[in-house]
């Protein structure tokens, strides 16, 4: 038999991956750097706003609606590991480690997606 708290309980203690990532054209080389406390998801959120039409930033919206999906990969640039403190905000480690790879990569204007705010 199923023990659903069992079951429950090793999904709340499942380390989710969080960390930069990258989202790259392929034609033009522009490139986008986000962050995420939960990696898979925020990535499977762009490519579901990319694939019907609601992504937030307009600019990779369109080019993706003219170079079509195979045209742009996603990957992961930098995880952060997990402390041990349990309530942890990992809120300024991830904007950190953001600055860092914008830093390095400089996406922006006609390189990438982000902007200077």
């Amino acid at each position: 038999m199923i023990n659903k708290a069992e079951i429950k309980k090793k999904y709340k203690l499942t380390e989710v991956p969080m960390g930069i990532y990258k989202i790259t054209n392929l034609v033009n080389g522009k490139i986008f750097i986000g962050q995420s406390k939960n990696l898979t998801g925020r990535i499977n959120r762009h490519k579901f706003g990319l694939k019907f039409g609601s992504e937030e930033i307009k600019e990779l919206q369109k080019d993706y609606n003219e170079l079509g999906e195979e045209n742009f990969t996603f990957e992961v640039l930098d995880y952060l590991k997990p402390k041990d403190e349990p309530g942890y905000d990992y809120s300024d480690d991830l904007d950190c480690l953001e600055q860092l790879w914008l830093e390095k990569l400089q996406p922006y204007n006609d390189k990438g997606y982000n902007t200077l705010d």
